[in-house]
């Protein structure tokens, strides 16, 4: 063993004993990659380990933490998830190690049936479940030694922002919550992209196409899977399409365990989305809000009705601040400009204040 993996097991087994696992016998039934195979590079100025811990379903969830060198005392802390169909080795990982170099404790983790996390069958969602995950997630954080379980804050990437923000309405421990490039699921679910499929008519059908799936997976013991992102492309996709292929189907985003990046989510995987509006009690949420998106991102108008449906008040492509729940519009971003750092347009500065501010 070199003195460089020495190292790094020993900042791991300190890591486990200051942050506990809730498992039984404190041994993880996970399978655990050890090596650096995240679609970005490795900060020297933040220790790196894996951690697990369970929700209130029993499913194990394995997440990355990263801790500013040294640090001393309590940190505030930042559990991360998202993209919808991403894993932690891609945007919340990149989210969690930049926070981490801002003197934030961060967990960047695998929602349940995903990447590293158990769960089965795979690559099922769940509106409740995936809202539990963020609550885990300050479960484990609050109990971690390392923590000051009164400074904890969520960021929730995409589809995962939605899913934050229905955290932040049930659980009052997270103090501070970000929702970057946000969708909620269960509007897109409904309505379609770009309400395009926003009628009775056309939800009924969906219902019995699902239902079909349900009974033709059952029979053959199997989950059929709806496909990734497309590829390769066809000259007449979306131009939101090509956004998601530049990132998940090429080096710049791509991981072996994403399911966007292979065969997606199971035909059914998102199904109990059609029946449970995610932002139905975010107007309750007392705790302060930051939205972010891009000016071009095609999936804009999803954070501004988190903002209309917290605060009251409708805003169509621009920044604006209620109270403390706030929306900031990137200027010239697209969707995914907002998932890795090629675009150099996620506002790193803008986040490290907004948790500085109210993680105190």
């Amino acid at each position: 063993m070199n003195i460089k993996h020495f190292i790094a097991v020993s900042i791991a087994a300190l890591t486990l004993l200051a942050c506990k696992s809730n498992t039984t016998d404190n041994m993880s039934a996970l399978n655990l990659t050890r090596e650096w195979d995240k679609t970005f590079p490795k900060s020297e100025l933040v220790n790196h380990s894996k951690v697990t811990f369970r929700n209130r379903y029993g499913i194990e969830l394995a997440a990355d933490m990263y801790v500013p060198k040294n640090a001393s005392g309590r940190l505030p802390a930042i559990a991360v998830s998202g993209p919808f169909g991403a894993v932690k080795e891609q945007s919340s990982g990149l989210y969690a190690q930049h926070m981490a170099e801002r003197g934030f404790l961060t967990i960047a983790f695998d929602p349940s049936y995903t990447g590293e996390s158990g769960g089965e069958p795979r690559r099922m969602a769940s509106p409740d479940i995936n809202t539990e995950d963020f609550l885990a997630a300050v479960d484990f954080l609050s109990t971690c030694d390392l923590v000051d379980p009164e400074r904890i804050g969520i960021i929730g990437i995409c589809g995962f922002g939605g899913m934050a923000i229905n955290a932040a309405a049930l659980d009052p421990r997270i103090k501070a919550t970000v929702a970057s490039t946000m969708y909620d699921m269960s509007k897109v679910n409904v309505e379609g992209y770009f309400a395009s499929e926003d009628t009775p008519a056309q939800r009924q059908e969906k219902r019995r196409a699902l239902a079909a799936q349900r009974t033709k997976d059952y029979a053959s013991g199997t989950y059929e899977r709806a496909g990734g992102v497309v590829d390769p492309l066809p000259d007449d996709a979306p131009w939101f399409v090509k956004d998601y292929h530049a990132y998940y189907k090429t080096p710049r985003g791509y991981h072996a365990r994403s399911g966007n990046s292979n065969d997606g989510w199971n035909v059914i995987g998102c199904q109990s989305f059609l029946n449970q509006p995610l932002l139905a009690w975010a107007g309750e949420i007392e705790s302060p809000v930051l939205l972010i998106h891009g000016e071009k991102a095609h999936s804009r108008y999803f954070s501004e009705y988190a903002f209309e449906r917290m605060t009251g008040r409708h805003v169509e492509g621009v920044s604006a601040v209620e109270g403390n729940k706030e929306i900031m519009i990137i200027p010239g971003a697209s969707h995914v400009d907002l998932y890795d750092d090629v675009a150099g347009v996620i506002p790193y500065d803008k986040i490290e204040s907004f948790f500085k501010t109210n993680l105190k």
